[in-house]
């Protein structure tokens, strides 16, 4: 039985196990803003080369640490080893991908000449305590995404892991105090939604990084509506789309789609929800499609041998993807494959190479939509692809865009002249070309329109969100004008 005051973490492979046990108390998040604050005049005032050397320790912890780092994401998210693999190794990327010199100059101060004696100065200031709220299905790499830019540019962090992963939120900080992080300058406070509530509507908070739903982003922007000068960055989610076109490699376009709609089962802002494809190769696309789908291998993470996907979340997670496939259904969408629900007694489709009779397991499903209407549009977090067909260019970007979301869409042709059309016609942050929506460089800005977010609150642009510019005129002569209508003091 698990406690009001206690988050008790299961492995979604095997809900019997438990991962750990961890207490939570509204009232720490006051203790911790406290320690923030109280360390941030230390730590602003170190020079940002002392700041970078304390970030390479904690990179070198995690690199030496990376087997455990993965081990726990796959017991506690459930995916696979692979993919857990890949995400221990952004932690140490990410304080190299800050470091560099043209990401360090988007917080260097510059100067410009207004006359032989005065200058025009623009320097960068750290905001102070940010709130980093974590999301569970990259519990560790997007966390440090925020906050080493926030720790580079002189900013102090309290650190809400997700209730759902606070096994791994407690691993990054005990980490963080192996690599030597000074007292009060990383704070960790677990807990659920009024922990997360009391901590981005601190009066202390400077600043609030956030990656998760829009629906708690809409929250955490409600409760700052009266604090415009707060610095409130949300990375959110995506109805992303695909576009496939008549002159596509359609087994390349079918790889990547699939790829992209199922990874990680599905719980990616950037998985690939809405596929679009020209009436001319519909038939051979969506045959190609539902066989490679079928293909797909779901069991536990750590599984031998490695499946494709593992569990969802949550059993709240695989019953919700389920439940939204069967509200496309309602409204006369044709289910091509059905996602079915299995673990814990339920029994998977023959076909599916079930290894787990235990865990939140959904098999991959697929709908064919008549069209991409905004009306109908929502996002659903789990392993459900809907595909509808498109006459032509213009129809096939009119149905991408009828989405409230724009964070990543992708287009699959090679006409130059269909690639500058979606460049310039497609509403999303991310637009890739050839490949699918998932995935991303960290070198590269991140980040999208309308529900999708604000800013670019990860990848090399997060740092702009971290410092704040001040303008400065600087006089170093005696240099003065006397304007009209004014007479110069005789003497002073």
């Amino acid at each position: 039985m698990t406690a009001a005051n206690e988050i008790v973490s299961v492995d979604p492979a095997r809900p019997s196990v438990e991962v750990g046990r961890f207490r939570i108390e509204v009232g720490a998040v006051g203790a911790a803003v406290q320690a923030a604050r109280s360390a941030f005049p230390v730590w602003s005032a170190r020079t940002p080369d002392e700041r970078a050397e304390v970030l390479r320790a904690w990179a070198a912890v995690t690199v030496r640490h990376a087997e455990r780092i993965a081990a726990l994401l796959t017991r506690e998210t459930g995916k696979t080893m692979a993919e857990a693999r890949q995400e221990a190794a952004l932690l140490a990327d990410k304080v190299n991908v800050t470091l560099e010199d043209r990401v360090r100059a988007r917080i260097t101060g510059y100067q410009i000449p207004a006359s032989a004696t005065r200058s025009n100065n623009c320097s960068y200031r750290p905001y102070g305590v940010m709130a980093v709220i974590g999301p569970f299905n990259f519990p560790a790499h997007l966390p440090n995404g925020h906050w080493v830019p926030a720790l580079y540019a002189g900013n102090t962090v309290v650190f809400k892991p997700s209730e759902k992963t606070p096994a791994v939120g407690a691993l990054l900080t005990e980490l963080m105090n192996e690599a030597g992080m000074p007292a009060g300058v990383f704070n960790t406070v677990q807990g659920r939604g009024d922990v997360a509530a009391a901590l981005v509507a601190h009066a202390d908070v400077d600043g609030v990084l956030f990656t998760g739903s829009w629906p708690v982003g809409r929250r955490i922007m409600e409760a700052n509506l009266d604090r415009p000068g707060r610095m409130v960055a949300l990375e959110m989610g995506g109805s992303n789309a695909a576009i496939v076109m008549d002159d596509a490699d359609l087994r390349q376009a079918v790889i990547e789609c699939v790829r992209c709609a199922f990874i990680s089962t599905g719980q990616r802002c950037t998985c690939t929800r809405r596929i679009i494809v020209h009436q001319a190769v519909a038939d051979r696309f969506i045959a190609a499609f539902l066989e490679c789908a079928r293909s797909i291998t779901v069991a536990p993470g750590d599984a031998d041998p490695a499946p494709f996907m593992g569990p969802l979340v949550s059993r709240e997670s695989r019953d919700a993807t389920v439940a939204f496939q069967e509200e496309c259904r309602a409204r006369g969408e044709q289910v091509l494959l059905a996602a079915r629900a299995f673990g814990t007694g339920i029994a998977a489709d023959p076909w599916q190479r079930e290894v787990s009779n235990e865990g939140w397991f959904a098999t991959p499903g697929v709908l064919l939509a008549p069209r991409f209407e905004l009306a109908t549009d929502r996002e659903v977090f789990g392993p459900v692809v809907r595909i509808s067909i498109a006459d032509g260019l213009d129809d096939a970007i009119s149905q991408a865009n009828a989405t409230e979301f724009g964070l990543a869409a992708s287009i699959f042709t090679q006409q130059p002249a269909v690639i500058r059309a979606a460049m310039d016609r497609l509403r999303a942050g991310c637009i890739n070309i050839n490949c699918g929506t998932a995935g991303a460089s960290g070198k590269l800005p991140f980040g999208g329109l309308g529900r999708s977010g604000n800013l670019r609150p990860a990848g090399a642009a997060m740092i702009d969100s971290c410092a704040y510019p001040i303008a400065s005129m600087v006089e170093s002569g005696d240099a003065v004008t006397i304007p009209a209508g004014m007479i110069a003091p005789a003497r002073v």
